[in-house]
């Protein structure tokens, strides 16, 4: 039987500018229109659009490598507030705002609780030789704390130590159009 990967992506941060113009009530780009109209917009693009090209590679890389298990979602973001949630999970402008309201900190019970919910759902999911892949900092309390449950399954590329979020950026998208995976590391 080959093994499961499920990649887990960190969080774009939904209080920054770039946030900021989504959810201006007059935002004309088409991503802030379309947040606004009755058809949304998934999570996916949305933190692209927020963290450029960080989050941009995390997504093109996680999609050329997900190999999860039946009726479980290969991609899986940390939503603030939401837990885990499939890449393409459609939200509107008013959850956008309800995203950005809750802190990305280990203290926060709105972020870690949902979180750390998701989290044991996942590990029940996976076998022990599976693994949920971190796309996102490696060395922090913020996503280590509530994703502890996953033990070992629980990854991180080894390319990414030493490495800050433009040049990981860069390493997976020309991975994922390259079609060469990363090595996985767990003991975090």
């Amino acid at each position: 039987m080959s093994s499961h990967q499920v990649f887990l992506l960190s969080p774009a941060n939904c209080t920054g500018t770039r946030a900021g113009w989504l959810l201006r009530r007059n935002g004309r780009s088409p991503l802030a229109q379309q947040l606004r109209s009755g058809a949304g917009a998934t999570i996916g693009e949305v933190f692209t659009l927020i963290s450029g090209l960080y989050f941009r590679g995390k997504l093109a890389y996680a999609l050329a490598f997900a190999r999860p298990p039946e009726d479980c979602a290969g991609i899986q973001v940390i939503v603030p507030g939401r837990g885990l949630c499939a890449h393409d999970t459609v939200i509107d402008r008013r959850e956008l705002r309800a995203i950005a309201r809750v802190r990305v900190d280990a203290g926060e019970r709105r972020y870690t609780g949902p979180l750390r919910r998701d989290a044991a759902r996942l590990a029940a999911r996976l076998y022990e030789q599976d693994g949920a892949v971190l796309l996102g900092s490696i060395a922090t309390r913020k996503y280590l704390d509530p994703l502890s449950i996953l033990g070992a399954r629980l990854r991180f590329p080894e390319e990414f130590v030493g490495r800050g979020d433009m040049s990981r950026g860069a390493l997976l998208l020309r991975c994922a159009a390259e079609g060469r995976e990363l090595h996985y590391r767990s003991g975090l």
